[in-house]
């Protein structure tokens, strides 16, 4: 079995820097295309990115929240 590693940023604010963010969890490795980006609020867990990213999450990957 091949374990995975995802990344995954939210920001709610033009002050937040979804950038610096994903340069930073793509230093560790993470390929672009394994980060999922919410631009909401964190107030729940209904964020579309979020639950697109549980789904694709399998036992013994590694996720990095930013």
């Amino acid at each position: 079995m091949n374990n995975k590693m995802f990344g995954y940023v939210r920001v709610s604010s033009k002050e937040q820097n979804i950038e610096r963010q994903i340069k930073e969890i793509q230093e560790l490795g993470i390929n672009e295309r394994d980060i999922f980006i919410d631009k909401r609020s964190g107030k729940d867990f209904n964020r579309h990115q979020y639950q697109a990213l549980k789904q694709c999450l399998r036992e013994g990957d590694l996720l990095y929240i930013k």
